[in-house]
Formats: C-alpha cells, structure tokens, sequence
C-alpha cells in the first residue's frame, strides 16, 4: 500500500484507520511469503525424493550393484584431505601383486585337454638316402569340436532255450523320465543350460533346431516340472540341512509371474542360506530357494517353522513375525542379525546423484567396519569376537550419536534422514554381529547367491506358473550348492538323474553336491572294499 505523504488526511481517527489497513496488509503479505516458502520446501523435498528415486532406478537398470566409492571423492566430500583412507569389503586389504607372467607370454593350454596329434612330415629327399631326424617343433592349437548329438539304441535280443522251452530277454531300460525317450545327459545338459548359463527354453529349442532337433519349448518345461518332482527330496534335504545351523541368512528378489490373458503380478524367491566358512567352520555350505506369489511374512514363518537361532536378512518388515510376537511383542526363538551392507547402500544411492558430505562421512565410518573384517576372515569365533569388541565396539559407540546428531538437522522425509534411520531404528540388530563371532557383519553372502536369478532374469523375463517358480527354486538350489562346494553342475545333474530313481530313500544324502561321487568312484571303493 503506497501514500502520498504531502496528502496525508488531518484526522487522527482517519490516520489510525490507515494504519490498521496497512499492518493488515503487511501480516496478510507476510502470511503469503510463509506459505510460498513451505511451499517451496515441500516441493524441494520432493524433488529430492523423486531424483533419489530416479537415481536408484536408473543405477538397478544400468549402474554398478557394488558400493564401492572412489575414496578420493569421499575426501573431497569431507574436505580432509588428510584423513584416514576409509576401507570395505569390496576394496582390498594391500595393492594387487603384478602377474608373476611376463607380459607377451601366452598361457599355457591346460594339461587336462585331450591332444590328437597330426604329424607333418616332408616330402622324401630325391637323391634317396638315409634320414635320421634330428628334433621337431611342436605346435598346440586349440581346437573346438561342435556339440553333436546321436541316438543310444538299445536292444535287447530275446533267447529261446529248446531244451527247457524258457524264453529269456533282458529288462527294458531305465529311462530317467517314464516315456520320455532321452537321456540324463541330455536332461543334465538342458538343466545346466536354464540354470547356470541362463539360456531360456525357447533360446534352446531354437539352438536345437539349428542341429536338425525339433524340441519344443513346453516340452522342455514339462520334462524339468518333471525332474523336480523327481529331485523334490533333495531340495528339502537341503532345508532340513540349513536349518540345523545355528547361524542363516535370508532374502528375497522379485519376479514375474504370469497370471493368465496378458495378465502379470510380482512373486518372490525367496533364499536361505547356510555359510560358516568366514568363521571358520569348514562344514558344507548350503542354500536353499522357495517361491510364492507374494511378499507376505507368513511365507519366512512357514520355511522356518521349528528353527531356533540367528537370522541375518536386511530391514524388511515381513521378517518381524520371526522375531516376536505380534500380540504380545514377546521375543520368539529366532534372534534378529543386521546387515552394515544395506545401512552402507543407502548413503551410496545418495553420494550416486550428489556430493553429499554426511552420507559421504557415513560411508567413511562403515567402511572401517569392513575393514576390521577382512583381517579376522576365516578366524575361529573366539578370535573373531575378541577383535570386534577392542576394535568395532568403539566405532560402533561413536556412529550412533554421531547420526544421531545428524539426524536432527535433517528433514525428515529425505533420503538422507531415513539413511540416517535405518541403523538408528535396529541398532540392536546392527551391533550383535559383535557379540558373536559366528554372525557376520553384513548378508553379503546370500546376495551372492542371488545373482543366479538376477542374472537369468534378464532372460527369461518372467515365470510361467506357480508349478514352474516353484522348479525354478528347487533347481536354483541345486545349483548355487554345486558351486558353493566346487561341484561341475553338469556332471552333477547327469550321474544323480540316472541315479535318483531306483536311490534309497534313507541314502539320500549320499546324492548331495558335498557328498557326491560318480559312478565310477563308487565302483571301485566297492571293489577296494
């Protein structure tokens, strides 16, 4: 409101009047400044939501999955140029050593590769004499022989004595799958191909088709929905096995399922994973996947009903029915363990779309975590326990007020605050992997052994039916076990496939991956025997 100061009016009621209108203005004007600034910050939030979002998608389709940092980014960040360098899991302990091979040599072709040898030999001397070779160069080249197929044809004469009158002829063949006329190999081959090399069915049958075999995708399906009843033993075999431990970790990826007419929703697998190696427990390593159409918790309550100890998992509340009672919020049996590798992940996402001097800070801090656990890997838990209390404990002390502090200058919203709340709102959780040497310090393990899904999702795109998800687990399980122990997945599926059908049930441990022998060891311990 503008006046004329040379027209102001005489009156003093008339003046008063003038200025109650103009300190209503102002307040009304000031009230509006308010609102446009909440305004603003609302929508500044927001914005920062949405690009942190945008950031973590764009990074899942097309970014690195490790959290690892540049750790001169960091310092800028924190402006120390001189502070300690930060260290995790991902970075290693000292500088790799170069290769002991020079530079320009070529390796070697492995001992193990079967050699056919060609002799090249000149042509004779035309005068005739003697010759008396005097040494000879050998070249190696390695060579490629196409897969070929061919057909095993059994047959079976049929004798008649004219003596006796009997007729004798031996038993028809055991084939793996009743009335499907192929081999373990092959079914091996098909498995291993789905599974470890992520091929699709129908990227195999159009594979087979370029040998001249018409194999068609359903069929292929059908023939592993088959061999998953088959091996359905195994698989909870290797249940029963993990959840003997004292110590697992657990998680869960989503997937596509299939619902009918062009319809899709999300369904999960779901891991459980049993690994003691980093403690020192040289017991076999085990995994073992389940599939459900949802996210539900009753489905971790169902897969670990009756076991009795640690659960390593990241912050997801379906787990929470495991860990207490929901009406009475009484602790159950089974003791919740937190993972620094999804408290690290959140400030990560954050210094991926801007420099941010906390979440860089953060990373600096949890890094010196992982780096008391590269030195006491594979230590026995006495050890491991006695380090992390005179090294971890005073750091984990000192990280918690320090968020605590940082949390209170934040809004509440950003991703920087709920970063900031995820160790915060399980710090019991997060501090018991010091308690005990068994726990780790992150569920790093099991995501290892969710790369298999992750990577064949890429290809296969979704899971066809509750049927087929639930094959998949089975045979995801097999697998991540045969390379947990260092077994050749495809030698695996091939003996254990002739095999499993005529096994005894009571035996049934001596098919799985750490127990496992060929046929032919098996034989000649027999003899030896």
């Amino acid at each position: 409101m503008r006046f004329d100061l040379d027209r102001l009016p005489t009156d003093p009621i008339l003046l008063q009047k003038m200025l109650r209108e103009m300190a209503e203005a102002m307040e009304v004007e000031r009230g509006k400044r308010v609102v446009a600034q909440q305004t603003v910050k609302v929508q500044l939030v927001a914005i920062e939501k949405l690009e942190h979002r945008l950031s973590q998608l764009l990074r899942a389709r097309f970014g690195r999955s490790s959290e690892k940092m540049d750790i001169a980014q960091l310092h800028l960040m924190l402006e120390a140029g001189d502070a300690a360098v930060s260290a995790n899991d991902d970075v290693p302990a000292a500088p790799k050593l170069r290769s002991s091979r020079k530079t320009g040599i070529r390796t070697p072709i492995p001992e193990h590769i079967p050699r056919i040898t060609m002799e090249h030999r000149p042509q004779r001397c035309s005068c005739g004499g003697a010759e008396t070779m005097i040494c000879q160069d050998i070249t190696e080249v390695l060579d490629y022989v196409p897969a070929r197929f061919r057909v095993l044809r059994h047959v079976r004469p049929r004798i008649a004595c004219r003596s006796c009158e009997s007729i004798r002829q031996v038993p028809a063949v055991d084939l793996p799958l009743p009335k499907v006329m192929v081999s373990s190999a092959l079914l091996g081959h098909l498995l291993v191909s789905r599974f470890v090399d992520h091929q699709p069915w129908y990227r195999q049958s159009r594979i087979l088709r370029r040998h001249g075999l018409d194999i068609d995708r359903d069929v292929m399906g059908r023939w592993a929905r088959k061999l998953a009843w088959l091996m359905a033993p195994l698989g909870e075999r290797l249940v029963s096995y993990i959840l003997e431990a004292s110590k697992i970790h657990g998680d869960e990826t989503p997937v596509t399922l299939l619902t009918g007419e062009n319809g899709s929703h999300t369904a999960y697998f779901w891991v459980y994973l049993r690994d003691d190696r980093s403690s020192g427990d040289m017991r076999p390593p085990a995994v073992a996947f389940r599939f459900t159409t949802d996210r539900s918790g009753k489905h971790p309550a169902s897969h670990l009903a009756g076991y009795r100890g640690y659960l390593q998992a990241d912050g997801y509340s379906g787990y929470n029915v495991l860990y207490c009672d929901a009406k009475t919020k009484a602790p159950r049996e089974v003791t919740e363990v937190g993972c620094w590798a999804h408290a690290r992940r959140k400030f990560t996402d954050i210094l991926e779309k801007n420099p941010s001097p906390i979440a860089a800070e953060a990373v600096v801090r949890i890094g010196e975590l992982f780096a008391i656990e590269r030195d006491i890997k594979g230590a026995p838990p006495g050890r491991r326990r006695q380090v992390r209390q005179q090294f971890a404990r005073p750091k984990l002390a000192a990280i918690r007020p320090w968020l605590e502090a940082r949390l209170r200058g934040l809004s509440s919203d950003s991703p920087l605050a709920k970063a900031c709340r995820y160790p915060l709102n399980r710090w019991a959780a997060m501090v018991r992997y010091c308690d005990d040497g068994l726990l780790e310090i992150s569920n790093n393990l099991v995501e290892n052994a969710l790369r298999g899904i992750a990577l064949g999702r890429r290809n296969w795109m979704f899971v066809g039916s509750t049927k087929g998800g639930d094959a998949s687990a089975l045979f995801y399980s097999l697998v991540e076990t045969c390379r947990l122990n260092s077994v050749e997945p495809e030698a695996w599926f091939t003996d254990v496939i002739t095999r499993i059908g005529n096994h005894p049930i009571n035996r049934i441990d001596e098919l799985l991956p750490w127990n496992w022998r060929p046929v032919a060891e098996n034989q000649k311990q027999e003899q030896a025997a």
